[in-house]
């Protein structure tokens, strides 16, 4: 027995091969689509993250600019302090603030990259740099190679002590 196929035709062209050209383009269009949002995606959760570190680093610099002799608590260092309100704001905000790897360094002269202390008198009116960091991969919403080993990072330059307190009162 024979079989035909039967062949559809609308204003002179054939249907059925008019429904395989079109699901040949959406099998060649939509990984491409699918890559492109799901990279905007990723760079928006990226950027987001960048901008809420951005924000607790300038928050830390408020805090090591003010009279810190008021929130500081006996027996603590402003340092410690800047370090547990940017883990805070950042965790508070959504990120993973056990990820971060915070920095108070010296930001200029021989002591460049060494640790500042920010209840050092001798540190008054220093540079000092602020910067935390954070690996991509503890960020990143898809499991991802291809940022593995980058870390997103934020910073802060400023001149300490012009407003700061003292441990001795």
């Amino acid at each position: 027995m024979r079989t035909t196929r039967q062949h559809h035709y609308r204003n002179g062209v054939d249907t059925s091969r008019r429904k395989a050209a079109a699901v040949i383009e959406a099998a060649v269009v939509l990984p491409m689509m699918l890559i492109l949002v799901l990279g905007t995606i990723e760079m928006g959760s990226a950027l987001r993250a960048s901008t809420i570190m951005q924000s607790s680093v300038r928050e830390a610099g408020r805090l090591a600019n003010m009279n810190w002799g008021d929130v500081v608590e006996s027996g603590d260092t402003p340092n410690a302090k800047i370090e547990r309100d940017i883990r805070n704001y950042v965790t508070a905000s959504g990120l993973p603030g056990s990820a971060l790897a915070v920095d108070i360094v010296h930001a200029e002269g021989q002591s460049a990259g060494l640790p500042f202390d920010i209840a050092d008198e001798d540190n008054a009116l220093q540079l000092m740099k602020i910067e935390i960091s954070m690996p991509y991969s503890a960020i990143s919403l898809f499991p991802s190679n291809y940022m593995s080993g980058s870390n997103v990072r934020a910073f802060l330059i400023l001149r300490a002590g012009l407003g700061g307190g003292s441990l001795s009162s």
